[in-house]
């Protein structure tokens, strides 16, 4: 959302700049445009296609967490009863030896390192899936978006539009490069 607001802040300046500049011109218009992205990707044939494949992708790494969370439950299940044995023994008089309680205390020891490496294996391989499936959207949205921005320029062009605006973010998804700043900006920073 912080980000939205800074990209908006700056995209209203990069306007109020260019308006300025042209503001000498008194026929000179600046005209704004916009679209909402996540309106067009939802009607795309494209986009619908992607997002059930990424929806099986996640099933499949879902299943795979499911089933890695339920070996951590039982395993951790199995120490608690282990260890509450253990200190019944203990307790009860049962295990009194120096050696018998060593050996319980390695094998509990044994046991809740066992669990920590299964839980962070499961983090790690919780962190890795999502970084898989942002990698794998991405890319499978790429040719989907580079087809949305070309379309967006064209129609943009045609329309004698200077910037495109997504309503649903606020980046600037095309700007007329009469209006570029930027190098005028270094110049006057260096």
């Amino acid at each position: 959302m912080k980000n939205s607001i800074v990209k908006y802040i700056l995209m209203s300046v990069f306007v109020a700049s260019a308006i300025m500049l042209t503001g000498t011109d008194s026929n000179a218009q600046i005209k704004l445009g916009y679209v909402d992205s996540d309106v067009i990707l939802k009607q795309l044939p494209e986009a619908k296609s992607i997002e059930t494949e990424m929806e099986g992708l996640q099933k499949q790494y879902l299943d795979t967490v499911q089933s890695k969370e339920d070996e951590l439950k039982a395993k951790a299940e199995t120490f608690r009863t282990k260890y509450e044995d253990a200190q019944n023994k203990v307790k009860s008089g049962q295990i009194t030896s120096e050696s018998e309680i060593k050996s319980l205390e390695d094998e509990m020891g044994g046991l809740q390192e066992e669990l920590q490496m299964l839980s962070e294996a499961l983090e790690g391989y919780k962190s890795k899936v999502q970084n898989t499936l942002l990698i794998k959207q991405s890319e499978l949205f790429k040719p989907v978006k580079e087809k949305i921005t070309r379309t967006i320029e064209e129609v943009a062009k045609s329309m004698k539009i200077n910037f495109v605006f997504d309503k649903a973010d606020g980046s600037l998804l095309f700007g007329d490069k009469e209006f570029d700043i930027t190098f005028k900006v270094l110049d006057k920073l260096k």
